[in-house]
């Protein structure tokens, strides 16, 4: 599959990959960097974590594809000394010679990024520590075939877009995905619509928009 994605910088000087086998990028043109850590670090564990006096959280990603998501709240973790045990649904993961070329080095302390380039190939087969606060576990299943008993405080919903993954959105993969949160998690999102929002009440979550990234005006958050 590597061999016909494409990098791709996008507004905000930070790279992405084209898949064109959907016809999408992983991440918004406007700022791969900036949509990561204003919709899944800031608005998903960073609100989750406001107020509260932990020191470890679970984190849950549907679609790690790049790992960016994952490298930013393992930065913040680590400097904030939470143990943070993260999952990664990821049926096409990329290979260690594709993540390397998208810079994303730049953005982390070279520990962090040094201990993902080592350990990201273990991830895929059992979960690697990367430092004495950070686990990771990549899981290579589809996301319906995807089970655990484990419960997790926070879900990064970041698939392809619907009209792109349809099969990502319906009523069964939302409710499948929702069952791993804990009471009082958090489910965030870039998307928002309707029907979305209308799943998620059904299943019982608190829906609430929020600003979106550059680029996008709104996002979705859920509260189990």
């Amino acid at each position: 599959m590597d061999n016909q994605l494409q990098l791709v910088t996008t507004a905000d000087g930070s790279k992405t990959i084209f898949n064109p086998q959907v016809s999408e990028n992983y991440h918004s043109k406007h700022g791969a960097l900036q949509e990561s850590q204003h919709v899944f670090l800031n608005s998903g564990l960073r609100y989750f974590l406001a107020g509260k006096d932990v020191n470890e959280v679970s984190v849950l990603e549907v679609g790690l594809g790049t790992g960016l998501n994952f490298l930013l709240t393992a930065e913040f973790c680590t400097a904030k000394e939470i143990n943070l045990n993260y999952t990664g649904i990821e049926a096409y993961p990329l290979s260690q010679e594709m993540i390397s070329q998208t810079g994303y080095d730049q953005y982390l302390s070279p520990a962090t990024w040094q201990a993902f380039m080592q350990q990201y190939q273990a991830s895929l087969k059992q979960p690697v520590p990367l430092n004495p606060f950070v686990t990771l576990t990549t899981d290579t299943r589809q996301l319906i075939s995807f089970n655990t008993g484990q419960l997790f405080d926070v879900v990064y919903f970041d698939a392809f877009a619907a009209i792109h993954q349809p099969e990502m959105w319906n009523e069964e993969a939302i409710s499948h995905t929702v069952k791993f949160l804990k009471p009082g998690g958090v489910f965030v999102t870039y998307a928002i619509t309707g029907n979305l929002k209308r799943m998620l009440k059904a299943l019982g979550l608190k829906v609430e928009k929020a600003p979106g990234a550059p680029g996008k005006r709104e996002m979705l958050r859920a509260i189990r």
